[in-house]
């Protein structure tokens, strides 16, 4: 088996859609290696595993899963017997029985995390000017203004349920530290990470390196799919 066997599926995290990941994908694609963005509706959890499985169905052969933030706790609560690795960037992966919020919030906020409230439609947006406070710090004024054109608000019924057995607990899984990360605590990942057993790649690196860090994203996820094609 090749890397070329290997489908991997790429998950969205809040504030963001599959456009997140062009730059990675237009890499993967010229290794040969197919990439899919998995749309997800960012109203409840559940709706985005369903989302996500959606996308399972739709490729073909082994998958590697892959989350940036958010999207951590959703590519952990997928079923599929063809996961057969998971990658997380800057994401969050909380443990049965915890919620999103729990690990999110497990240490204080940095001093340019933005404060985040449900709007009267029950939505958390994030503020334009977060995107360049904290988002992707380290991102190109362009850049910024699609991300902050593009973004998906949250539903908190994504960050307040309980999640189940995690995937992490049963398939090998990769994890991106990012250091420079001012919305998910770099200590809170590196924690993460150590009870997942995880293969850690840590760099100095803003909340969004799919934006501007893909050559070390792509990077790893390249680790995980080799792996996959050599068992």
């Amino acid at each position: 088996m090749s890397n070329k066997d290997v489908s991997v599926v790429l998950a969205h995290g809040a504030w963001a859609d599959g456009s997140s990941w062009a730059r990675v994908i237009t890499a993967l694609d010229a290794e040969g290696i197919t990439a899919v963005a998995a749309p997800l509706p960012l109203t409840s959890l559940a709706d985005d595993v369903a989302a996500l499985n959606r996308t399972l169905d739709r490729v073909a052969g082994p998958v590697v899963l892959v989350g940036h933030a958010y999207a951590g706790a959703v590519i952990a609560e997928t079923r599929s017997p063809r996961v057969k690795a998971l990658v997380y960037v800057a994401a969050l992966a909380p443990d049965e029985s915890e919620t999103v919020a729990d690990v999110f919030y497990r240490l204080p906020p940095h001093p340019f995390a933005p404060k985040l409230a449900p709007d009267a439609n029950g939505l958390i947006w994030l503020p334009e000017s977060a995107f360049a406070a904290a988002f992707a710090q380290g991102a190109r004024s362009e850049d910024l203004a699609v991300l902050a054109a593009v973004q998906r608000p949250i539903s908190p019924a994504c960050i307040t349920v309980p999640v189940g057995r995690p995937l992490w607990k049963d398939v090998p899984s990769w994890f991106l530290v990012a250091e420079d990360d001012r919305m998910i605590a770099p200590e809170t990942q590196r924690s993460m990470a150590a009870r997942m057993q995880a293969t850690v790649r840590s760099h100095p690196v803003d909340h969004t390196p799919i934006v501007t860090a893909p050559k070390l994203v792509t990077d790893i996820i390249r680790e995980a799919v080799e792996n996959v094609t050599e068992h």
